[in-house]
């Protein structure tokens, strides 16, 4: 008799745990984010800004968010799928991520190897971008992926300026 009710209970509790994970899954449009669709990047009301910046950029007709901020490869473009959302999920949740948001140096890294190998016929073996240590593509080409960055005083820093004054404080 106890295994009976101790089986009901269980199974009572998997039912909850299942339903409870599959509304979340719904709610957060869970299934969106196995695509490479830049919709999927919007579920997070954060992110619209860089959506919008996105579609008025030279880029929008030529890559999409997965293109510059994922490896090509897989299964590598879904770990590091996996990891961003897993990450960006847990900081939206609590609420405890930087304002503007900022891409990683790991992720920097990913948006480096992505241009040099989307522009790689634009370079040879003697470009500068090669070498150890050189500026990041996006550090002169910073609008290409979601336009100018503007405030209300001006023009910001770009993002690789900020980044390498951070990289030299370290």
């Amino acid at each position: 008799m106890k295994t009976i009710v101790l089986r009901i209970i269980t199974f009572m509790l998997l039912g909850v745990l299942i339903g409870l994970g599959g509304m979340t899954l719904h709610y957060a449009e869970g299934l969106s984010y196995l695509s490479t669709d830049p919709l999927a990047c919007v579920n997070c009301h954060i992110m619209r800004p860089q959506y919008d910046a996105w579609q008025k950029a030279s880029h929008h007709s030529a890559a999409t968010c997965a293109d510059c901020h994922l490896p090509a490869a897989f299964p590598d473009k879904y770990v590091v799928k996996a990891e961003n959302g897993w990450s960006h999920s847990k900081a939206f949740t609590m609420q405890n991520f930087h304002e503007p948001i900022f891409i990683t140096s790991k992720n920097m890294e990913i948006l480096q190897n992505n241009c040099l190998r989307c522009h790689d016929d634009l370079l040879n073996a003697q470009s500068f971008i090669y070498t150890e240590g050189a500026p990041r593509c996006v550090r002169c080409h910073s609008a290409v992926g979601h336009g100018e960055a503007v405030g209300l005083g001006g023009p910001m820093l770009s993002l690789a300026e900020e980044l390498d004054g951070k990289m030299e404080e370290q």
